[in-house]
């Protein structure tokens, strides 16, 4: 049976820390989607451009700290399957038209997720399926230190868990074959 436990795990250090940095979407019908992965740790993408030049338009979003992604291990022991849900909850403070507008585009596609943690983990969330806005709220607040603004829920079902990228910058994003749009 190939399902048996291969390695061990020591006590970690404490030098780790939790919360977002940014995100980046990116169209999942985009063509130039062609990940590679690490020779040596098959977990890990070294690029997903198909290209030695950047290619691959993503466009990232600055997150304010109250956002967060999580992955759920869902298996049956009956069926004999097991999958991975990832849940990425966002929070984006500001109404403007131009948001809406973009935001109504996002929630009836289906991106791929690049996330960038405060670690400087990158993780590419909906790598085969994409991700599907799942909720999400437009709120004017109601008191004056209310949130104006967008909080979105995107999730995303995949065989594996979110790959980590090679990237630890966003110039490694661009290594990686990314075109990045920022505001």
């Amino acid at each position: 049976m190939a399902c048996l436990a291969s390695a061990s795990r020591g006590k970690s250090c404490k030098d780790s820390v939790g919360g977002l940095r940014n995100i980046y979407f990116s169209n999942y019908t985009d063509a130039a989607w062609d990940p590679i992965y690490d020779v040596t740790n098959t977990d890990v993408l070294e690029t997903i451009g198909n290209g030695a030049t950047p290619d691959l338009n993503i466009f990232k979003y600055e997150l304010n700290g109250v956002s967060n992604f999580e992955q759920s291990i869902v298996a049956s022991r009956d069926n004999g399957t097991v999958y991975f849900e990832g849940t990425l909850s966002i929070q984006l403070a500001k109404l403007t038209l131009e948001d809406h507008k973009e935001i109504a585009i996002l929630v009836q596609g289906n991106p791929r997720i690049i996330v960038e943690d405060q670690n400087a983990n990158f993780f590419l969330v909906g790598l085969v399926n994409g991700c599907d806005a799942d909720v999400g709220t437009i709120t004017t607040g109601t008191n004056m230190g209310d949130l104006s603004g967008y909080s979105l829920v995107f999730k995303s079902m995949e065989k594996s868990p979110a790959n980590f990228l090679e990237a630890t910058t966003e110039a490694g994003l661009i290594t990686a074959g990314c075109i990045i749009n920022a505001a």
